[in-house]
């Protein structure tokens, strides 16, 4: 049946007979009766709306569509009357899903509480994976992590209990692995407020990293905005085998994109090539996507897909998406992308990006040329695996069979190998099948179901603070002082296959597909190929059960918030523009060069302060270098001419009156969704960020929280600012959508004008008036 109407739609779809397809779709799409998921048992697959949302959408833009926009556009709040326009018009969304990890949720929670709001509209789920610091070993570092963190995790689940979400225990892994395990499925459009949401994109869904602000919208059964983005498409011929691994597909797309080249669209892979691509392996390149700036990225689905779906007790879920296969969930012949590129995967070299930056791309056979000529540490001192960017059981596999290999030979890992495992499904099965032994033979040690050093959460020992040194890892992120907060750590990312082979050398001067080791005997040999099982062949074991459902009526339950906690922070509303124009604002910070979300908001030991604003703020711009000393958290107080701290600069202003304004360079605010680096700022008295070119999920946070996103309309203006001078932004009674702001920079006697850009639309106006969109939301409610 299935073949046959999949015949069937495609001849329908070549003769253009839309008007007959609607026909059969009433009479043989009945309404799914299939769970979203075996935790949402009251909550169906959306296809059936999807599919006649779709159908407008198609009778007004008559043309063919891609994949993200068919997931996209047939998720429209309106979609008889909604404008699309790629790269311009702002789509008004009803997401199907939104999920939070206990970092950011803690603030999305607390905005919610502060809304008024009795219940979440949608199915939202969070998952505590970001707290538990990488110290000793998995059971020691959670059993830690518990008693240090036990106000936070209190407070989270009676909260999810209160208003109906579900919550993952600590320990029970890195919330994209379980979203993928569990959640996600084939037209899926969620939110998460983490940057590597796009994860879920292996499984055919667009799952888009946004910050708490936009959740508590969503969950408020509000509309979700959107600006329409463009779509880059990524054609894949030919096969992977060997050495190459799908983590190399994303690092060749950094190499050509950039850390902003997919700034504002969807990156969608299509071409003979997907087939030869695990589920897990479209979900690792969906989710390092977050690092060239894309809005998500997306795979069509197919049968690796449904593999996966089975193995993890949903081939009802994967049955009822083969019958949407050709309309809904592939693109259309002859779609157009905004840009197309071409990646033959018989001729992809495995890669190794960094350091200091995900798109600074080294070919294997390049690394060694490229360390020398660049002065790198040469001598690796840690090797990590794992991440919910690489923690499949195929990742282990593979893995474990190079571990084997070399161990055969009288090898092991010749510097500290650790192993973060993205799931208690996949620690458990991994365990039950050996590897977990092979890895601590292997001389590994198998840290908690956590994200642990990738965001930063790790005790690490070896080295001093200052002191140079290479580390490998199969995550997704680099930036300086990322994994280790240590400025001189040079951190590479690839693909854990090559992690492992680079653990066993100790050194950035070792190639694996062509050069020799020496085993215990004497003897030369070259390590085989990585080899491993997609699937686990006795079927996963989920291990010990982690979930707790949320009561049918939770009305009933206190969240309460100890005045005096140092950890949680019950939220004040950010006051009211006043009508006037921005005078005379002072230069907090003019930053120079690369300032992602991790300089403007440090985590790793700041992790523990996400729901408490007034601590958290004490690392605002920490990390940022001042164009005027080129040193960090170090600026000049202009009220009193001494020399302090960033934050404690800012406080100073905001004591006394002051506003201010912070100065930026391109793509500020790239890297993780994290809101508190919009918070901080207008908690701290910030009023408007203006820079060459913003970060998206930045851009949108600090539109949330009331701050003024604006970018120079010439970027040479940057220049004209000095962190002495004093910034007027005039006539913003007439604020207005496409409609520049007039900037006025007073330094010393000199007096000069220009031109700044904005992205605001009439509902984002709103929410600058108004404060805040929470402000605007509850005026709206009228629960002020």
């Amino acid at each position: 049946m299935a073949a046959t109407l999949r015949l069937w739609q495609t001849q329908v779809r070549k003769a253009g007979y839309y008007g007959i397809e609607r026909q059969f779709h009433a009479s043989v799409y009945a309404a799914s009766k299939v769970a979203m998921s075996k935790y949402d048992t009251n909550a169906s697959l959306p296809y059936d709306k999807l599919w006649e949302n779709l159908e407008f959408v198609r009778s007004r833009l008559n043309r063919p569509l891609t994949l993200s926009e068919k997931i996209l556009y047939s998720h429209l709040d309106d979609p008889k009357k909604q404008q699309i326009l790629r790269g311009t018009s702002y789509l008004r969304l009803r997401p199907d899903r939104v999920a939070m990890q206990d970092a950011t949720a803690q603030m999305a929670l607390l905005q919610f509480i502060s809304s008024g709001l009795k219940r979440v509209a949608v199915p939202s789920t969070v998952h505590c994976d970001h707290l538990i610091e990488a110290q000793i070993g998995g059971k020691n570092d959670l059993s830690r992590a518990k008693d240090l963190n036990k106000e936070v995790y209190d407070f989270l689940e009676s909260t999810c209990a209160k208003y109906g979400l579900g919550f993952w225990k600590p320990g029970s892994g890195i919330i994209h692995q379980i979203l993928l395990e569990n959640y996600c499925f084939p037209g899926l459009l969620m939110i998460g407020t983490d940057s590597h949401t796009p994860n879920g994109g292996g499984l055919g869904g667009l799952c888009i990293g946004v910050g708490g602000a936009d959740a508590v919208d969503v969950m408020a059964d509000l509309p979700w905005e959107l600006k329409c983005p463009k779509v880059i498409g990524v054609r894949l011929s030919g096969k992977i085998s060997g050495w190459t691994s799908p983590k190399d597909v994303i690092l060749k797309v950094a190499d050509i994109l950039t850390v902003k080249g997919g700034t504002g669209a969807i990156v969608e892979y299509h071409g003979d090539g997907v087939d030869s691509i695990s589920c897990t392996g479209m979900g690792t390149i969906c989710n390092m996507g977050a690092e060239i700036g894309a809005t998500t990225s997306v795979f069509p689905f197919n049968e690796r897909m449904a593999s996966y779906l089975k193995a993890t007790g949903r081939k009802a879920i994967a049955d009822e998406a083969r019958k949407y296969q050709t309309r809904l969930l592939s693109p259309d012949d002859k779609c157009a992308y905004d840009k197309l590129i071409e990646i033959d995967l018989n001729k992809l070299e495995p890669h190794i990006n960094g350091p200091f930056t995900p798109d600074l791309a080294h070919p294997i056979s390049k690394l060694k040329q490229n360390a020398e000529k660049n002065g790198y540490p040469m001598d690796i001192k840690v090797g990590l695996i794992g991440s919910c960017t690489n923690s499949s059981y195929e990742d282990m596999g593979r893995c474990a069979s190079i571990a084997n290999d070399a161990m055969q030979h009288g090898l092991k890992s010749k510097i500290p190998f650790n192993v973060t495992p993205g799931s208690e499904q996949i620690r458990a099965t991994i365990e039950r099948d050996g590897l977990s032994e092979v890895f601590d033979k292997f001389g590994g040690t198998v840290l908690a179901n956590a994200c642990g050093p990738c965001i930063g959460q790790w005790d690490r020992k070896d080295v001093k603070k200052g002191e140079k040194n290479t580390i490998v890892t199969s995550y997704n992120r680099n930036f300086t002082g990322r994994n280790d907060a240590n400025p001189a750590t040079h951190a590479f990312v690839t693909s854990p296959e090559l992690v492992t082979a680079l653990s066993i050398a100790g050194t950035l001067a070792f190639n694996p597909l062509k050069d020799e080791l020496t085993g215990s005997d004497g003897k030369k040999f070259k390590l085989k190929a990585p080899f491993g099982e997609e699937l686990p062949a006795k079927g996963f074991d989920p291990g010990m059960d982690t979930y707790t459902a949320p009561p049918a009526d939770g009305s009933s339950i206190s969240v309460k918030v100890d005045p005096k906690s140092q950890r949680l922070q019950i939220l004040e509303p950010f006051d009211k523009w006043d009508g006037n124009d921005l005078t005379e604002m002072t230069v907090l910070i003019k930053v120079k060069g690369k300032c992602t979300t991790d300089h403007i908001s440090a985590a790793g030991p700041w992790l523990k302060f996400r729901g408490h604003l007034d601590n958290i703020s004490n690392n605002m711009f920490i990390g940022a270098t001042n164009i005027e000393n080129n040193e960090m958290n170090k600026i000049k107080n202009q009220r009193t001419g001494d020399w302090g701290a960033v934050p404690d600069v800012a406080r100073d202003y905001k004591a006394n009156g002051i506003k201010w304004v912070a100065v930026g360079d391109d793509n500020y605010g790239e890297g993780s969704s994290r809101e508190h680096a919009a918070l901080e700022p207008r908690h701290l008295g910030g009023r408007a960020i203006i820079v060459k070119s913003f970060a998206r999920i930045h851009e949108t946070n600090l539109k949330k929280q009331g701050l003024l996103p604006l970018t120079f309309a010439n970027p040479s203006d940057y220049d004209k600012i000095q962190p002495s001078s004093k910034i007027s932004l005039l006539g913003l009674s007439g604020l207005a959508p496409g409609k520049p702001v007039e900037c006025e920079v007073k330094t010393g006697d000199k007096v000069e004008k220009f031109k700044l850009n904005h992205s605001l639309n009439e509902q984002q106006i709103a929410w600058f008036k108004a404060g805040s969109a929470l402000n605007r939301m509850k005026e709206l409610s009228g629960n002020q």
